[in-house]
């Protein structure tokens, strides 16, 4: 039997708007709960998800909560880093939208279904995947992990190349052994390849962060999952395909 689905609209006082939002609930929310928030969370039923959390459910773990936040009509500008806005204005609600996150939804789904959800883990797809990494990385008061599918790792804060946001906050920040990653990276994400190594860029982005981490203290299989799709493109097909593995990822470290 697939999840049962809760969906909702919540007026956020800080985006001065109504959120769609839907919920899948767990088999047994007896258990330790797992709380997994999604970016661009309308992608989620083509990606067959819901037949995906049932088979979790029923073989390994019972107790996964998930909110898929629908992006709403302007994705470019709550979508971002918080403290730093793009070279072209974008992301400039970004610092808003993690406050509906914070301040709005989680207190929300702590009263709805009456759980402390200790163990929270944030996703997102592209730019919804730097916004939820930037959130995690800010506030690991909060969260314990973040999933980053073909992740928008280029935002810069200038147009004549300098260094990339979410690189500079890991170089500049400290260890916080607490945390964990999940990359996922495809090999036909885009066709840019600004340093001439044969190497795209979404890949080159990617590989770069993950050495940052490991220079921080962050080990591969310990707090880093990497996954390395050949012939993965920019869409819902290939991250359906690392999903199951990253749902595992989820709930099986601790």
């Amino acid at each position: 039997m697939l999840p049962r689905k809760e969906s909702f609209g919540q007026y956020s006082i800080f985006l001065q708007r109504e959120v769609t939002f839907d919920c899948f609930l767990p088999a047994s929310p007896r258990e330790t709960p797992h709380l997994l928030l999604v970016n661009d969370g309308q992608e989620l039923d083509a990606m067959g998800f819901p037949a995906m959390l049932e088979h979790l459910q029923n073989h390994s773990h019972p107790s996964l909560w998930v909110a898929a936040i629908h992006a709403g009509p302007q994705r470019n500008q709550e979508y971002g880093t918080e403290k730093h806005v793009g070279a072209r204005g974008e992301g400039c609600k970004a610092s808003l939208y993690a406050r509906f996150v914070l301040r709005e939804l989680l207190p929300f789904l702590r009263d709805r279904y009456h759980q402390a959800f200790p163990d929270i883990t944030f996703a997102g797809f592209s730019l919804g995947g730097l916004s939820a990494l930037d959130i995690v990385w800010n506030h690991p008061d909060q969260f314990r992990k973040a999933g980053v599918f073909s992740g928008s790792l280029w935002w810069r804060s200038s147009t004549d190349g300098g260094p990339r946001i979410m690189h500079r906050q890991v170089e500049e920040g400290l260890f916080k052994p607490e945390l964990k990653f999940f990359f996922e990276a495809g090999t036909e994400d885009e066709l840019a390849d600004r340093n001439a190594n044969g190497v795209i860029d979404a890949v080159d982005d990617t590989e770069d962060l993950v050495r940052i981490l490991e220079t921080k203290g962050y080990e591969k299989g310990r707090h880093i999952q990497y996954a390395l799709v050949p012939g993965g493109r920019h869409n819902t097909e290939t991250w359906a395909g690392v999903m199951p593995d990253f749902l595992e990822w989820v709930v099986k470290t601790g």
